[in-house]
């Protein structure tokens, strides 16, 4: 896949996530595809990213739901692309309430679909725009901070010395 196929890929994608459509969101990804949402959690195999794209994001955002991705580029496998998206809540505590999101995600691919997606917001201004109240945003933090912390990826970049990685790359790069 080069850019041009993921930007027409990124625009299929997102196309489908607005729709609400769970099934027609969870045919973008192979069957046994991982979405790691910052609010839902991790939700593996097309019968999850459906349910969670339909009953529970659509559930909780209003009609008005948008997403846009920009600056998409791909390298092998491994694509990234820039967004912003909003809706009005859904959610009767919060009703009404305008969200605007700044977004990065990560996408691996294989044979032209998402194997792994992860996307990176500042989900606390995500919830400021809401409305939700700092204690609970702190319960919400603290979860996504052992998220984060018990990822194996975490755990071997924590594990590894100062400047390893970088003195590795540059090796594998003068070898190949």
């Amino acid at each position: 896949m080069d850019s041009s196929e993921f930007n027409r890929f990124l625009a299929r994608f997102t196309l489908a996530a607005e729709s609400g459509d769970g099934q027609r969101f969870a045919e973008c990804f192979t069957p046994d595809g991982v979405y790691y949402d910052y609010i839902y959690g991790v939700h593996q195999g097309r019968d999850q990213i459906a349910h969670m794209m339909q009953n529970l994001f659509h559930r909780d955002a209003g009609e008005d739901y948008r997403w846009e991705m920009f600056d998409g580029v791909i390298d092998g496998d491994i694509g990234y692309a820039w967004s912003l998206s909003s809706f009005s809540s859904d959610i009767p505590k919060f009703k009404g309430n305008k969200v605007v999101i700044d977004g990065m995600s990560r996408f691996v691919m294989r044979d032209g679909l998402i194997a792994e997606y992860r996307e990176s917001v500042n989900g606390g201004v995500a919830m400021k725009q809401l409305g939700v109240e700092p204690a609970r945003m702190g319960k919400v933090f603290d979860r996504w901070i052992g998220w984060l912390q018990d990822r194996d990826e975490t755990k071997d970049y924590l594990a590894r010395p100062r400047g390893e990685f970088a003195k590795e790359r540059l090796q594998a790069i003068v070898k190949g």
